[in-house]
């Protein structure tokens, strides 16, 4: 199975089907790209439900002591009670993902939800399926098919655990299922039921089977093991469901793809993560390559937790080079960076300190601060932002950093003849990028914004252009021109003309300029 540079070219430069998703058949690699039951050719575009089915610290605001879902859950027992503890979670689990979640979600202009799972949820120790978890599963379905969205089933915490770290719910922070056969056994067996639970379901979109498997030293240490596992748990799948998507997703956060040399399976995707690294084409290159080597569609199957102007840089970087995505994640508290955030609860902040330790709350107490959570994660109390989904879509974000031109090269994204290129930072494009003042000390690496924190002065990065010089900004829907401001230096506005164009704005020096910033005023954060 092959393909051609020229079947890369196409992909990129399709027209691809606006959401909602086509539900008429199983989604399915061909060709080295994705088509749906009809053969539209699909650019996925996507949103992560963290946080729902396996909770993890951070999203809580947490901090060491209350990391992974087992040590969350001890905390809310711990500090109300263990009959508490034990009803906490279904009612948990009911607010936070609702049916008003799944319509925000498809109103927003997303074609697909990727689900994590932890398998506790679904699975008995003994390998039994566990009703209840997946009576979840199915309510989920049922409701994305009734908005149309697809369903991807992420394992993101297998029995024993895939990378060893909280966020997989490992019971000894081992990534065991390479340790202990009985864990082996049981993934099989939980990825076989689930096949053949949802074989003829065509609003579930495929089956990634194992969520950033084995980090760090992890990698190299069981690689041969995750191949083998890799290909038997295709086989379990395969025996009882011919049709749907298998999805691989490589070692190291999902980054390591060193063993995608052969196609194990035809109806297959290759997936990678990207966090907090430069929106390039060189930091994708090597996925890029294997697509071309293989033959087979590729994902980012998990990013986001930036600014809006990274945001908006790579997922564009994606889609020019036809690589559907998901963004990471839908909701958690107190963020910058998820489409909704949610307000914690007065004595939140008694909860987070109880994490390590400092518990100065009664379990009346404590019972009382969850139960408001249990309000505030709903979506009607929730903070919408709709600027970041503005940023992931790139329809009318609200600002686009300067150096978030296109990718498409010289003549067709920008016309420049700039030669200070900046180390690590877009160094394929000759345009001259630079750190704005005169900082002695600048990041080694500028992206990591975990936080969505706005970007401090020796972070900020700015484009010069010599007069007649441009830049393209790639859009997703109409812009007046007359709307776009500009900004340069201590936001002062930059000499410049913008145009529309076909994918979206041009915006051409008409004199020496620096550029730092493209604000679209007028842009909507209303929710869709």
């Amino acid at each position: 199975m092959s393909t051609t540079a020229a079947t890369t070219t196409d992909i990129a430069a399709a027209r691809f089907e606006p959401r909602p998703a086509h539900l008429d058949g199983f989604v399915h690699a061909h060709d080295g790209h994705l088509v749906d039951g009809a053969g539209r050719t699909l650019l996925l575009r996507g949103i992560g439900l963290g946080n729902w089915l396996l909770p993890e610290g951070y999203m809580w605001r947490f901090g060491p002591g209350a990391q992974s879902p087992r040590q969350i859950e001890a905390l809310v027992e711990r500090l109300a009670g263990e009959q508490y503890g034990e009803a906490f979670w279904p009612r948990f689990r009911d607010a936070f993902i609702t049916e008003a979640d799944v319509a925000a979600i498809a109103a927003a202009g997303f074609d697909h939800v990727r689900v994590p799972i932890n398998s506790r949820v679904v699975q008995h120790a003994d390998g039994r399926p566990r009703e209840d978890g997946l009576a979840l599963l199915d309510r989920l379905i049922g409701w994305c098919r009734t908005h149309r969205l697809w369903v991807l089933l992420d394992l993101h915490g297998a029995p024993g655990g895939q990378t060893g770290t909280n966020i997989d719910d490992s019971p000894r922070n081992l990534p065991e299922l390479f340790m202990d056969a009985t864990y082996r056994q049981l993934t099989l067996r939980l990825w076989r039921d689930l096949a053949e639970r949802y074989a003829t379901e065509t609003t579930v979109l495929g089956y990634d089977l194992l969520n950033e498997p084995l980090p760090h030293e992890w990698q190299h240490r069981y690689a041969d093991e995750l191949v083998e596992l890799y290909r038997d748990l295709t086989d379990q799948v395969r025996q009882v469901d011919q049709d749907h998507l298998i999805v691989y997703e490589g070692s190291h956060w999902a980054t390591n793809w060193d063993m995608f040399t052969h196609v194990w399976d035809d109806n297959s995707l290759l997936q990678f993560h990207k966090y907090w690294s430069s929106p390039d084409r060189a930091s994708i290159e090597p996925y890029l390559r294997t697509r071309d080597q293989l033959g087979l569609p590729i994902y980012m199957g998990e990013g986001g937790e930036n600014t809006l102007e990274w945001i908006y840089t790579a997922f564009r970087l994606y889609e020019t080079e036809g690589i559907g995505w998901n963004l990471w994640p839908w909701k958690k508290l107190d963020t910058r960076t998820s489409p909704v955030s949610v307000v914690p609860p007065q004595g939140w902040a008694q909860i987070v300190a109880a994490c390590e330790g400092a518990a100065t709350l009664s379990a009346p107490s404590a019972q009382a601060v969850l139960d408001d959570l249990l309000d505030a994660v709903r979506l009607e109390n929730a903070t919408w932002q709709g600027d970041v989904v503005a940023a992931a879509t790139g329809h009318r974000p609200a600002r686009i950093p300067a150096w978030g031109f296109g990718f498409r090269g010289r003549g067709v994204s920008w016309h420049t003849d700039g030669s200070a290129v900046l180390p690590g930072i877009r160094e394929d494009d000759a345009v001259s990028v630079r750190f704005a003042g005169d900082h002695a000390h600048h990041p080694q690496n500028p992206f990591e914004q975990t936080d969505g924190r706005p970007y401090a002065p020796e972070e900020q990065l700015m484009v010069e252009l010599g007069p007649c010089e441009w830049l393209e900004y790639e859009l997703d829907g109409d812009v007046d021109p007359a709307d776009v401001r500009v900004l340069g230096p201590h936001d002062v506005p930059a000499p410049v003309r913008v145009e529309r164009v076909a994918r979206g704005l041009r915006v051409t020096a008409t004199a020496p300029a620096t550029l730092c910033t493209v604000h679209l005023t007028g842009t909507a954060t209303d929710r869709a």
